[in-house]
């Protein structure tokens, strides 16, 4: 992608609640046609924040992780102040997919316009979704010494991170390329 790295944040994410304050910052900012890679290891705690940006942007509908089914498409039936919609959100997990071809094959695309796309392990191949105008790339680190996330650790079964101890502190790192994201305003 040709969109350059224009900013970084550092953000610690104490426990749920400022979790919740984070995403519903970011969500203020956030419209239709944004796209935002979710980096970290298992547990780190992707979907937790997702289900946080979803609430903030007034997805009424439960969030669970999109890791078997690859994508969620959450319909936004609420409008802002001036009575316009608020984009839907996309919720995509690219742990599975091994190429941006793969991630283009769900045709995402044709819901970038209306929606915030949110797509975890996407760094390297869901750029191109944003083009020059820009996305953000937010890395959620577990604290130093947490416990590691529970879920079959057999070879060639997936690792899931459902059972995460979502209270423990967390730390984020947000990077913001291109354009669209510069001044961004994450001070509540």
């Amino acid at each position: 992608m040709t969109a350059e790295l224009t900013g970084e944040h550092r953000v610690e994410l104490v426990d749920l609640d400022a979790t919740a304050r984070f995403a519903r910052t970011l969500a203020g900012q956030l419209r239709g046609g944004d796209v935002l890679i979710l980096t970290g290891e298992l547990g780190a705690g992707k979907t937790t924040f997702t289900q946080s940006l979803g609430a903030a942007l007034g997805i009424t509908d439960p969030i669970t992780s999109p890791t078997f089914v690859i994508a969620r498409h959450h319909r936004n039936a609420s409008v802002d102040s001036d009575g316009a919609p608020r984009p839907d959100l996309v919720h995509v997990d690219a742990y599975r997919l091994e190429s941006a071809d793969a991630l283009t094959s769900l045709d995402l695309e044709s819901t970038l316009a209306d929606s915030v796309t949110v797509i975890e392990w996407g760094r390297d191949l869901a750029e191109h979704l944003a083009g020059d105008a820009g996305w953000l790339d937010l890395e959620l680190h577990r604290a130093p010494g947490s416990a590691e996330p529970t879920g079959p650790t057999v070879e060639g079964e997936w690792v899931t991170d459902f059972e995460d101890d979502v209270e423990e502190p967390r730390t984020g790192v947000l990077r913001t390329f291109g354009s669209r994201f510069t001044g961004l305003n994450l001070v509540d």
